[in-house]
């Protein structure tokens, strides 16, 4: 339930709109591509980031039958004029929907949105959901100033319960990153730190009793957060006056409201958020095509000695409950 696309050409947006950031691909030899920021290069691709072909080799050698896809997250462009993000958006969820009508039993489609201006990100969400019929939709686990509790969100939070849009909530725009740069330390610390925050301010800030019917799932495991929920608690506990000035309720009590994949690497790590959220909460995830993700996707599960149930529950039975599908679909 957590797999990167992308459009194998995409259009010099910077030319387009007039300024850069934004990104393009230089293709400088088959089966591979330049993901470029204006003339910086930022990450080499390969076919598999953008070939349904390419990636049912892998998959069938994986024996997974159903990817979500969903875009690469450097794409969200938030930092861009809203207008312009939205067209860029419309780009990437035709895209996808288009993958996912051809494949129907291959792939389930998130589409991306123009978060930073939540009037338009509703417009497309509406669009995703309606015109496209994708399953929900991706965002990131902030949104340039906003935490994800912030005011000016609810109204799309509102609209993601009213479609009965999925939601993934993918780490981007890491805190620390420019303090941080060697080691890869945005995203060996940075990312599991941004999943946290977005999950400890959509608890605090009272998002999920206010939409109970949301679906949100977090990715990497959760982050940083199952790990230290013991500490979350902690200050929840002993510093009300700073912690639970919005949302009165103990963070624990949500353990089990969202759900998180499966891409914690560790045994133990995966048997503490079963434990924890429930084998119905965690969903088989790899962050596929990139090297940080599982490799061969779902071989942690496999080695772990699980009832028939709970890895059901893993390899497909979360994953589908959090998406509102049934089996029955894919078969």
């Amino acid at each position: 339930m957590h797999t990167h696309i992308i459009p194998k050409y995409i259009p010099k947006f910077a030319d387009k709109f007039g300024y850069g950031g934004f990104i393009h691909l230089e293709h400088h030899r088959k089966d591979f591509a330049k993901m470029m920021i204006g003339n910086n290069f930022f990450r080499e691709i390969e076919a598999n980031c953008w070939s349904p072909e390419k990636r049912f080799e892998d998959m069938d050698r994986n024996g997974i039958d159903v990817q979500v896809i969903c875009t690469i997250p450097v794409m969200f462009s938030y930092w861009a004029k809203a207008k312009d993000t939205l067209q860029l958006a419309q780009f990437l969820n035709d895209d996808i929907a288009k993958i996912q009508q051809k494949h129907p039993k291959r792939f389930v489609a998130l589409g991306t949105l123009p978060m930073q201006d939540p009037q338009l990100a509703i417009q497309e969400l509406e669009r995703c959901m309606t015109e496209l019929n994708l399953a929900g939709v991706q965002i990131a686990s902030h949104i340039k100033e906003w935490n994800l509790n912030a005011p000016e969100l609810q109204p799309f939070f509102a609209a993601c319960e009213r479609l009965g849009a999925a939601i993934f909530i993918h780490p981007w725009e890491m805190m620390g990153k420019s303090e941080m740069e060697r080691y890869w330390l945005p995203w060996l610390v940075g990312m599991p730190a941004e999943t946290s925050r977005a999950i400890c301010s959509m608890i605090f800030g009272g998002v999920f009793e206010r939409f109970p019917k949301l679906r949100v799932a977090f990715s990497h495991g959760g982050g940083s957060f199952p790990g230290t929920i013991g500490r979350i608690e902690h200050g929840f506990n002993c510093r009300p006056d700073l912690v639970a000035i919005d949302n009165p309720i103990n963070p624990k009590n949500y353990l089990g409201r969202f759900w998180v994949d499966s891409i914690v690497f560790d045994q133990e790590m995966l048997q503490r958020n079963v434990r924890l959220m429930g084998s119905n909460r965690v969903c088989l995830g790899s962050d596929y095509p990139f090297p940080l993700g599982e490799l061969n996707t779902g071989n942690l599960i496999d080695s772990m000695q699980y009832d028939e149930v709970t890895k059901a529950n893993l390899l497909h039975g979360a994953a589908l409950e959090w998406l509102n599908m049934s089996k029955s679909k894919f078969v």
